[in-house]
């Protein structure tokens, strides 16, 4: 019997295991929490930015590393978790990126609001990166927010596609961005939402029409850390992961 049982869940595992386009095994609500790498992850050259346990790699935003992480950022059972009301502050990666594909999966709390952003600096701190919003589309809170500032949007600067499929908050949401040269693309939930070329003329008017029109280099293409946005708000993270392309 207990053999019977085994087999079983093995493949209840293996059968809530699903590969996307991009080659990123993702994990369905049913599974345990996956934060490692499969063999054809690995030969395809993703790697960890989070393994469950430790923020190892990742320091406070305009800190050295070495500077501990504010308390409101907790790893819990194998998820990073944001606490509601806890200063974390933002955390940034310690490494750089150019080219690249992120890929993480996330859950909101109700009401909930933060976001990633990618091609972070700190040179620029009043607005550090590229933020991919998550928020919870469907609050009372926010419904007089534009459709540039809600999930999957580029901040502040471009909306998501309107048919885009997003999961309510306490659900579990795949997002994705690529960043090859100066072309960039949003995808959610295995769906392309959003591509945008860094430089370009809708960019510059997206940006000339938004809070970031005071910085004048906003939108365009430079290599920069990953950031963890802390908006004071509850979320959770897991299989956080990258790989790395050529620079074009």
């Amino acid at each position: 019997m207990r053999g019977l049982m085994l087999t079983a869940l093995v493949a209840l595992s293996c059968s809530a295991l699903a590969q996307d386009i991009s080659g990123v095994v993702v994990v369905d609500d049913q599974t345990l929490l996956f934060n490692g790498l499969t063999d054809k992850e690995k030969a395809s050259a993703w790697t960890l930015l989070f393994d469950g346990k430790t923020l190892e790699g990742w320091r406070p935003y305009g800190k050295p590393a070495g500077t501990p992480i504010g308390e409101g950022w907790k790893v819990e059972e194998g998820l990073l978790h944001k606490l509601p009301g806890v200063k974390g502050g933002d955390i940034i990666t310690e490494k750089q990126y150019t080219d690249f594909e992120l890929a993480w999966e996330w859950r909101l709390a109700k009401d909930g609001n933060n976001g990633v952003k990618y091609l972070v600096t700190e040179a620029r701190p009043g607005a550090p990166g590229y933020e991919y919003q998550m928020i919870d589309d469907t609050s009372d809170k926010w419904k007089k927010l534009h459709d540039k500032a809600k999930t999957a949007s580029f901040y502040e600067v471009f909306p998501p596609a309107a048919d885009k499929p997003l999961k309510p908050a306490g659900e579990w949401n795949r997002s994705r961005v690529l960043v090859r040269g100066d072309h960039v693309e949003h995808w959610l939930n295995g769906k392309k939402v959003l591509e945008y070329a860094f430089g370009s003329e809708a960019v510059k008017a997206g940006v000339a029409d938004s809070k970031f029109k005071k910085y004048p280099d906003f939108g365009t293409k430079l290599t920069g850390h990953i950031m963890l946005t802390d908006h004071n708000d509850e979320v959770w993270y897991r299989s956080v992961k990258i790989r790395e392309h050529a620079a074009k």
